[in-house]
């Protein structure tokens, strides 16, 4: 695994930290009504993101997820200001606005969204490896899905397939604890969701979700199995949102005394304090970073902000498209 460097750890922190405000921010503009529709925030699960980045290669791999989606596309490299233009429905969004919260998406960068519908995005994650595997790109897919998506059908016809395929993906469960406000223990006979893999022979295992370095070193192992033509790897990254399922889930399922508690092993903090610990960096170079970060972060406001809303037409133009149906002008590319 590449080396956890000095400049890893003071990038995490930045990227981690970014996540963070960047979403923060996008609360603010739900609140004011400037974001519409659902928005399903990362904030507590950044470790798991790093991490990933860190074993990936980004020439080649790709990534699929569900609908808590934001930062996901920015750490693989999309324009974070389009990202946010997207979710403010505008025309310099990564979709032209016509996506929004739900549905980022980035072929360029190997972002392959942002998926509303629960479990959607498991087999298609593995059919994105099963046509890196025919073409020999040496990719590896990762497919993330949500601790409530570990109870669709897809799953079991999905991580069947890829054993049967030894497709080149690393199916990824984020386990929050609340799918979107039901305690996992309440769901199913077992809480260790890992051992869904047994049944197919897939390597599988727990992973510390709140440890960018734990992830790294797991979400590593996984992808050279993968690269080496061994197949699947299925992992369980114990995680933990800090906010609501969405912005809309009054959270009446927990108390506020449990997310503090888990606020006390918030994966920036931790990083920050190797990073102290080490003297990787002095309280003036933290600051300045974290000032670097509220920079960015405004900077993409306002770029949202002033992007004009798409044309009324634009909706017509990514309808469908048939050569013996020429009423309806194509112009998007």
């Amino acid at each position: 695994m590449k080396e956890i460097t000095k400049e890893v750890y003071l990038k995490w922190y930045k990227d981690m930290q970014f996540w963070r405000k960047f979403e923060d921010k996008l609360a603010a503009l739900y609140i004011q009504q400037k974001v519409r529709g659902f928005l399903h925030l990362y904030n507590g699960q950044e470790a798991v993101l790093a991490g990933a980045l860190h074993a990936m290669d980004l020439s080649k791999d790709k990534m699929i997820t569900a609908y808590r989606n934001h930062v996901q596309p920015i750490g693989m490299g999309v324009d974070p200001r389009k990202v946010m233009a997207e979710l403010l429905g505008k025309a310099t969004g990564t979709s032209k606005g016509l996506g929004g919260s739900m549905h980022i998406f980035s072929k360029e960068h190997g972002f392959y969204g942002g998926h509303g519908i629960v479990g959607a995005q498991i087999p298609v994650g593995a059919g994105i490896a099963f046509a890196d595997k025919y073409f020999n790109t040496g990719g590896v897919t990762l497919t993330y899905f949500g601790d409530g998506a570990a109870r669709q059908g897809s799953l079991h016809e999905a991580f069947n397939m890829a054993m049967l395929w030894k497709l080149p993906v690393v199916f990824i469960v984020e386990n929050n604890g609340y799918a979107m406000g039901t305690s996992v223990e309440r769901t199913a006979n077992h809480t260790d969701i890992w051992k869904l893999g047994l049944g197919y022979e897939m390597p599988c295992g727990p992973v510390d979700g709140m440890n960018p370095i734990k992830v790294a070193e797991a979400m590593h192992e996984a992808m050279e199995r993968a690269r080496r033509g061994e197949g699947p790897t299925f992992l369980e990254m114990k995680t933990y949102r800090y906010r609501g399922h969405s912005m809309s889930d009054a959270q009446h399922y927990r108390t506020k005394e449990e997310v503090e508690e888990y606020r006390k092993i918030d994966p920036i903090t931790q990083v920050l304090d190797i990073i102290k610990e080490n003297n990787y960096a002095t309280d003036a170079e933290i600051e300045a970073i974290d000032q670097r970060v509220k920079d960015l972060v405004d900077e993409c406001e306002k770029f949202a902000e002033e992007s004009p809303y798409p044309d009324m037409s634009v909706m017509y133009d990514v309808v469908y498209e048939q050569e013996n149906y020429p009423f309806l002008p194509h112009k998007l590319q």
